[in-house]
């Protein structure tokens, strides 16, 4: 949810945008709609049949951003999520002079917060509001960073990891934890501090200067374990990097509960880490003096997120384990991680018409009669959403996501519409006109419904007689930038893979589905298609 700012005000934009972006040939008959009487307005709901599909474990290596920490959510189930990374020599083959010794290691990673509340402070810095930060604000977890002995890169070869290898890396980590500090705050009462940063330094002149920083994770790891791993290194290991990948497999991030708090989790991206190490040597001068000298270890190398699902809701595991693939279920669970996703099949299943080139009709052809009809009747599509509704109240207070995301689930791959609207590096902008942004109640705050834009995904199954009309896949989304898709440890007949950026989203929700009686409370939330079309007379 990071960057949760400024696309409230585009949207108004987006709107009209979409309004004039119609396909050319339509702009061409434009003129003749309005005020012309051979063309009619119409709008049209079409019913959709979804089902649930659970994702089981999952490639999670090298994702964007990472969860770290533990998230109960009631709709859901218990998400507690480790890390782990490879470390890259910020220069490689260092020089050292005689005696160096370490004074201090310092891991610093940014933490995602929200500009539009970053407010000035008068005597120096800011105030923040962290984001991306899910379950009780300050809530404590115990964190511990171990060397990882797990290699990543097997001969010289990156692997693949998935969601449910926490056990692996856990089972191989190596000696104590290094982050042993007698501050509980920066291991077993570790939280995620929305204060900045701050560092004090002195010139020669003993002259204090206090330098300020977005906040972040900084944690203090043990001296002695750099100094024999760093200055004690075997010759060649800090010359080539996969040569030190060998050597210094990467940190191992294990959390687990601290006390009675329930924990928190974050979203954050680890490439941005460093581990600072700052040491004094011998100057090669007459007479010798100590030199203050700096080395730097990027947290930029291999990575996977480890993903340790427990206490799972039992509706949500008895609806995603035994989907209706036939005939729908009447609600869908989307979560992100080791989750679960919904299928959709537009239009009705009856076949029992079709339509020859020439217009006449013929039997049965493999397409819904519903689809024949738009086409035959040569409907010239104007708008079509998909409307999904919340079920606010199986959700209880569980942290929403900002948006979810469709794409074609028979091929695993974008739909036209994605392509609407310019990629931004702010993710709530991006793809702004594809939409499934979170609408929400104005008094409550709480979501109410998505609505995702297939208009030109209908309006060729329309046109084009050729086209598929594939199943589509929905699933949350932590950033729409991201269209790459994750394959299965073990996939079934039923799903292979997921979008990735679902993967990184440790959120869900849950929406209305489609098998509903008309006569049951929530039918009018059903998940619908809404078609506006021009149709001649």
């Amino acid at each position: 949810m990071h960057n949760n700012s400024l696309f409230k005000s585009l949207l108004f934009i987006a709107g009209i945008l979409l309004f004039v972006s119609c396909d050319k040939e339509y702009s061409a008959i434009g003129d003749a709609l309005i005020g012309d009487n051979n063309f009619e307005l119409v709008k049209y709901p079409s019913n959709v049949v979804a089902h649930n599909e659970k994702i089981i474990p999952i490639e999670s290596d090298n994702l964007d951003v990472n969860a770290l920490g533990i998230y109960d959510n009631p709709a859901f189930g218990k998400t507690t999520a480790n890390f782990v990374t490879q470390l890259a020599l910020g220069t490689l083959n260092p020089t050292f002079g005689a005696n160096p010794l370490i004074e201090s290691v310092y891991i610093d990673v940014p933490y995602f917060v929200d500009a539009t509340q970053t407010a000035a402070i008068t005597t120096g810095g800011n105030t923040y509001v962290l984001d991306s930060i899910y379950g009780e604000k300050l809530a404590k977890i115990k964190l511990s960073v171990f060397e990882s002995g797990l290699d990543m890169d097997s001969d010289g070869v990156a692997q693949t990891f998935y969601t449910n290898q926490n056990s692996d890396f856990d089972n191989y980590k190596i000696g104590n934890r290094l982050n042993d500090d007698s501050d509980k705050s920066q291991n077993d009462e570790f939280f995620y501090n929305p204060a900045q940063n701050s560092v004090t330094t002195k010139d020669a002149a003993e002259k204090e200067t206090i330098s300020y920083s977005a906040p972040g994770m900084r944690l203090k790891l043990n001296v002695a374990f750099f100094q024999n791993k760093i200055f004690n290194a075997p010759t060649g290991t800090l010359s080539v990097q996969n040569v030190f990948d060998k050597y210094f497999r990467g940190l191992y991030f294990k959390v687990e509960q601290s006390g009675a708090d329930k924990g928190s989790l974050a979203v954050i991206n680890f490439k941005k880490g460093t581990i600072t190490i700052k040491y004094k040597e011998d100057s090669s001068t007459t007479p010798v003096t100590r030199v203050e000298k700096t080395l730097i270890l990027n947290m930029s190398g291999a990575t996977a997120s480890l993903l340790e699902q427990s206490n799972p809701n039992t509706d949500y595991t008895s609806i995603t384990g035994n989907p209706n693939r036939d005939l729908g279920d009447q609600k869908l669970y989307l979560k992100g991680g080791e989750g679960s996703l919904a299928v959709l099949e537009l239009f009705e299943k009856k076949d029992l018409i079709g339509y020859d080139a020439n217009g006449n009709l013929t039997g049965p052809n493999n397409v819904s009669d519903e689809l024949d009809k738009m086409r035959k009747e040569g409907w010239l599509i104007n708008d079509a959403n998909l409307i999904f509704h919340i079920d606010a109240k199986t959700m209880k207070d569980s942290y929403e996501p900002d948006r979810i995301y469709l794409y074609d689930y028979t091929n695993n791959t974008t739909i036209l519409d994605y392509y609407l609207g310019a990629s931004t590096a702010n993710k709530n902008t991006s793809k702004y006109l594809f939409g499934g942004y979170l609408t929400k109640n104005a008094t409550l705050k709480r979501g109410v419904s998505y609505k995702m834009n297939i208009t030109n995904h209908i309006r060729n199954l329309v046109k084009n007689s050729e086209a598929k009309n594939v199943k589509l896949g929905v699933v949350v989304t932590e950033d729409m930038n991201f269209a790459e898709f994750k394959m299965l440890k073990t996939g079934n007949a039923f799903i292979s893979k997921a979008p990735k950026a679902s993967v990184m989203n440790p959120l869900g929700t849950i929406l209305y589905g489609s098998n509903f009686p008309d006569t049951d409370a929530n039918y009018s939330k059903r998940l619908q298609l809404e078609i506006y079309y021009t149709k001649p007379k």
